[in-house]
C-alpha cells in the first residue's frame, strides 16, 4: 500500500521561550539578568515531528493551536519544514500553549502554560489524515488532559487501520503516573521512556527494574539515560547505545530527536542496534544549539556522527 506520510505526529504543539543563564529566579521583584533568550518550536510531538522531517521522512500534524500570534509562529514553522498542518486545528477561544525554558546546558526547569495542548480531544483527530500514514506517534501523553482518557481508542483504531504506534509519556506533572497507561501501551509498538519514567511506569524500585517489566508488554522500549546515552530492548534483545562527544548548549528536546531518530530505523528495517545508535546520534546533535530543533541533524549529518556508516 502506498501512503502520502510515513508518520502522523499527534499531541503537543506549543512554544518553548528559552532563557539560558546559569541564574535562579528570586521573587520580591528581583531583576536579574541572562544570557540569551530564544523563542522556538516546543512541545515533545512538535519537536519529534520537526526531527523526523529534517532526517527526510514525510510528516503529518495532528494537533490544535489559538487563533494567536504564537499559533501563526508554529504553523510556520511546521510548514516551513515541509510539515503537513491539515489535520491542526485552531481555537478562537483558548491561547496557544507556552513553556518558559530556564537553561543552564545540561539542565533546566521548565513553566507550562497548556493552553490548547490541554483541550485536544479524539473528536479532533482528522482519519483522513491519519489514515494515509505509516506510524502514528504521540508525545506528552500527561499533558493530553482531555485526549488522554481516549489514547487505548487512539492507538488501537490506528494499528487497525495498518499504523504502528510510539509512545513518549513524557514526565507527569502530577507525578501519581497512572491515567490508563497500562490500557495505552496494551496497543504500542514502540514506547520511548526516560530513567525516571521507566522506573514510574514500570513500578521499579529501579529503572532497571521498570524497563524489565516494560519489555515484557511492549513489543520494544527505548530508554533514554541522557549523558549516559540509552537502551534499547526487544523482548530479550538488548542494545546499548553509548553517548556521543558533542559541545552540549541546551538539552531542550534532545530526548524528542532521539525518539525521531529511532522511529527513523523503526521504519527502516534496520537492526536493534544501529537503530538506537543512530538514535543517539539525532539526541546528542540537537543539544548544540539552544532549543529544540535549531540543531537537529540531517540524515548525512548523523551518519557522519556515527562514524560514517550508513
Amino acid at each position: 500500500m502506498n501512503h502520502d506520510f510515513d508518520i502522523v505526529a499527534v499531541g503537543d504543539l506549543n512554544a518553548d521561550l528559552i532563557l539560558t543563564g546559569d541564574v535562579t529566579p528570586v521573587f520580591g521583584q528581583v531583576e536579574k539578568l541572562i544570557d540569551d533568550a530564544t523563542l522556538t518550536m516546543g512541545g515533545s510531538t512538535s519537536i519529534f515531528a520537526c526531527g523526523a522531517a529534517r532526517l527526510g521522512l514525510r510528516v503529518a500534524f495532528v494537533g490544535k493551536v489559538g487563533r494567536d500570534p504564537i499559533g501563526d509562529f508554529l504553523l510556520d514553522t511546521l510548514q516551513a519544514r515541509a510539515i503537513d498542518i491539515g489535520g491542526v486545528r485552531r481555537d478562537a477561544q483558548v491561547k496557544t500553549g507556552l513553556t518558559v525554558v530556564l537553561s543552564r546546558g545540561v539542565d533546566r526547569a521548565m513553566l507550562t502554560y497548556l493552553g490548547t495542548l490541554g483541550i485536544l480531544a479524539y473528536a479532533d483527530v482528522d482519519w483522513s489524515i491519519v489514515a494515509r500514514a505509516r506510524h502514528l506517534h504521540l508525545g506528552s501523553y500527561y499533558m493530553l488532559d482531555t485526549l488522554r482518557p481516549d489514547a487505548p481508542h487512539l492507538f488501537a483504531e490506528a494499528q487497525r487501520r495498518g499504523l504502528t504506534v510510539s509512545l513518549d509519556t513524557n514526565y507527569d506533572p502530577t507525578e501519581q503516573w497512572d491515567g490508563g497507561i497500562d490500557a495505552a501501551l496494551a496497543h504500542v509498538d514502540i514506547f520511548l521512556p526516560n530513567e525516571t519514567e521507566a522506573k514510574a511506569i514500570g513500578r521499579g524500585a529501579t529503572w532497571q527494574a521498570g524497563l524489565d517489566a516494560l519489555a515484557t508488554c511492549v513489543p520494544m522500549v527505548a530508554l533514554k539515560r541522557g549523558g549516559d546515552g540509552a537502551i534499547a530492548r526487544r523482548g530479550a534483545e538488548v542494545a546499548e547505545a553509548h553517548p556521543l562527544p558533542v559541545t552540549v548548549v541546551d538539552t531542550t528536546g534532545a530526548g524528542d530527536s532521539f525518539n525521531a531518530g529511532f522511529v527513523y530505523g523503526f521504519l527502516a528495517g534496520w537492526p536493534l542496534q544501529r537503530t538506537a545508535d543512530f538514535a543517539a546520534a539525532c539526541g546528542a546533535t540537537s543539544t548544540r544549539a539552544a532549543g529544540g530543533v535549531e540543531s537537529q541533524p540531517t540524515l548525512e549529518e548523523a551518519i557522519m556522527l556515527l562514524g560514517g556508516k550508513s
